[in-house]
């Protein structure tokens, strides 16, 4: 393998890592469909529910906001957007672990 190769094999690596890194989380795919995310949720637009994009920008520098996201996740909750609260996880696909809470939380807050 000659150098000039080399050196651009590692650049275009090098590239590819940092590309991946400034992407969002890959999505928890199983933990949204146990969930029913999608039923009220969408990615990049108000449905039922503000667009995971509007809760990241919304919730992304508030402190406490992660701890917040995740009661509510794992509890239910008031409406803060609109007249739709989450609903209980009985009625979403059942109860969530605190683990599984913060997994979706981060993921969401990373759009």
């Amino acid at each position: 393998m000659n150098a000039l190769f080399r050196s651009c094999l590692v650049a275009c690596t090098a590239l590819v890592l940092v590309a991946g890194a400034a992407r969002a989380e890959p999505e928890p795919a199983a933990l949204v469909d146990q969930q029913h995310c999608m039923f009220c949720h969408t990615r990049d637009a108000p449905f039922l529910a503000p667009s995971f994009q509007q809760i990241a920008e919304r919730y992304r520098n508030v402190p406490n906001a992660q701890f917040m996201l995740e009661h509510k996740l794992r509890l239910g909750g008031k409406a803060h957007w609109g007249d739709m609260a989450m609903p209980l996880p009985g009625d979403r696909g059942g109860p969530l672990s605190a683990e599984d809470a913060h997994t979706l939380v981060q993921w969401v807050l990373s759009q």
